[in-house]
């Protein structure tokens, strides 16, 4: 028995540590759900109103987590608010490109990275010696990879979504280019034509859509439009927005013609766009090299030599 459980042991002190964090998880939300009772009776006296039923019980819990989720997102969201420096700048950027414009999604995102580092390392921790016998070094080493990966991951799915939206920007641009051309020479004006081309773009380029709306609505809310373009070339993040933005501020104070402006513009970007589609083509051939030297080629010199190493061994002998 004594031997038994010495080779049990680390088994034991996961199953004890696991039982002390549920019994103590249980006891919390227990003292919690106490309280609510005793605050709702309390209320329930002062307003002469009835007492919940365990519908309401449940109703209230449900509600009273909610809310204090929320007292711990808005409490992350003013700690790194007070942080103003460049990474944090970088950070907001990032999350706006990524269509994120809620401002407490600075501090949501700390608070899921942080959760999510600790329960991947917690669950490496409880799991890596059920299912295998590995060293403590191991899985150490293990339940460090399961917490920098949880810590490394939410990052990594912003990135993606940045590159998935900026992407959708940069094709659909020179389309939003060419209904403005059209607009500017029916005799619209920028706000009627911001209005016209995000109906026409939602179902083609729903992300850029959302952003030319923000920017029309930034216009009604008394920004200029210089201002406002400044902004939608911030939000898409695109040097050509970026450009747009500053054509049509010298446009303006230089007094010259907006659609003149707008037309070239429009046929420089999509002269940008063929040559980038060249470009791609043209580099094809090159990427396509090392596949086909380490793929394709190793097959066709097998092909080939074989039948003549098979005729030379069969006729040494």
């Amino acid at each position: 028995m004594a031997d038994l459980i010495s080779d049990n042991m680390d088994l034991l002190i996961t199953l004890f540590v696991f039982v002390a964090a549920a019994a103590a998880t249980f006891g919390i939300m227990a003292m919690v759900r106490v309280r609510g009772a005793v605050r709702r009776r309390a209320a329930g006296i002062v307003g002469g109103g009835d007492l919940d039923d365990g519908a309401g019980g449940r109703r209230s819990f449900r509600q009273a987590s909610v809310e204090a989720v929320q007292r711990l997102i808005d409490y992350t969201t003013r700690h790194y608010a007070s942080f103003d420096d460049g990474s944090m700048k970088l950070l907001r950027q990032r999350l706006v490109q990524a269509g994120i414009f809620d401002p407490r999604a600075v501090g949501f995102f700390f608070l899921v990275r942080g959760v999510l580092a600790a329960g991947l390392g917690i669950a490496a921790f409880g799991v890596l010696p059920l299912v295998s016998t590995l060293s403590d070094s191991t899985v150490w080493a293990l339940v460090g990879v399961a917490g920098l990966a949880g810590y490394l991951g939410p990052s990594l799915a912003l990135d993606r979504i940045v590159k998935k939206r900026r992407d959708e920007y940069r094709t659909g641009f020179p389309d939003f280019m060419d209904l403005l051309v059209v607009c500017a020479d029916a005799g619209l004006g920028m706000e009627g034509s911001l209005e016209r081309i995000g109906r026409e773009l939602a179902s083609s380029y729903p992300a850029l859509a959302q952003n030319i709306h923000i920017t029309n609505l930034e216009i009604r809310a008394g920004r200029t439009l210089t201002e406002a373009l400044e902004h939608f070339g911030d939000r898409l993040g695109l040097e050509e927005v970026r450009s747009f933005a500053t054509l049509i501020q010298q446009s303006d104070e230089l007094g010259s013609s907006i659609t003149d402006a707008l037309r070239v513009y429009s046929e420089d970007m999509r002269h940008k766009r063929l040559s980038l589609a060249e470009e791609k083509a043209y580099s094809l051939p090159v990427k396509l090299s090392v596949p086909l030297m380490v793929c394709v080629f190793p097959v066709l010199f097998v092909v080939i030599l074989l039948p003549v190493f098979v005729r030379v061994k069969l006729g040494a002998y």
